[in-house]
């Protein structure tokens, strides 16, 4: 079964004299232990990193107490380029009132209030762009796939599956700006109620996939191996 990520190669002897090839700092999801996770690639304490490999103090509501976090995931950054650029636009409309015939004509004290009603909507705009980015996350445990679907400030939407519920994964990459940022769609199969989960915009789709292939390939061997003993 191949490595979540590939770095060094080395060759070991196993005990029967034949060589095999294995992959330094690059353990299966599963096997990692919590002293080795700060070594990871990934791992980092940014709480806004897109990409997050075993997170630390990070939860959610239905996590199970023995559940562990192997994958936290947000949309790529530069996917906010869009509500930060109308931000920035919205904060500086207040300079152009003056041009038009009405908002001169209104008293001071009143053109005061509305600049900071302005500002106000300006504002609820930009926090609310932030916190759907923030908190629309994708979530992969060693037992199931999560998405969080932050719809507004007051609703959200939690879709999950069973890592062996997963029928097929596919990573999408469209056009020249996702390709050059490298970020990307990750499309789940499931046999679940819901038959599909998309983790969108994502960081790294490539890596992605192979981790859920693997940690869907692990479950699989644990079955087995739990029926055989």
């Amino acid at each position: 079964m191949s490595d979540v990520f590939v770095s060094k190669k080395s060759v070991e002897k196993k005990e029967d004299g034949k060589a095999r090839v294995s992959f330094l700092n690059t353990p299966r999801p599963l096997a990692v232990k919590k002293t080795e996770e700060h070594k990871l690639p990934n791992h980092n304490h940014n709480p806004f990193t897109p990409f997050y490999y075993y997170p630390d103090n990070v939860n959610f509501i239905t996590r199970e107490p023995e559940e562990k976090i192997i994958l936290m995931l947000r949309a790529h950054p530069i996917t906010n380029l869009r509500w930060m650029l109308t931000g920035l636009l919205m904060s500086l409309a207040p300079i152009f009132f003056l041009f038009f015939p009405f908002f001169e004509k209104l008293p001071i004290g009143y053109q005061n209030i509305l600049v900071i009603i302005w500002y106000l909507i300006t504002f609820a705009f930009i926090f609310e762009e932030f916190l759907m980015w923030f908190f629309h996350v994708n979530i992969v445990t060693d037992e199931r796939i999560i998405e969080v679907d932050f719809v507004s400030i007051f609703a959200r939407e939690i879709t999950d599956a069973n890592l062996d519920q997963i029928q097929d994964v596919t990573s999408q990459i469209v056009g020249g700006v996702w390709t050059f940022f490298n970020f990307g769609n990750v499309i789940v199969q499931t046999a679940s109620e819901i038959p599909r989960i998309t983790f969108e915009k994502v960081p790294k789709p490539d890596e992605v996939s192979k981790i859920l292939r693997e940690l869907r390939v692990e479950e699989e061997q644990e079955k087995i191996e739990g029926r055989v003993r």
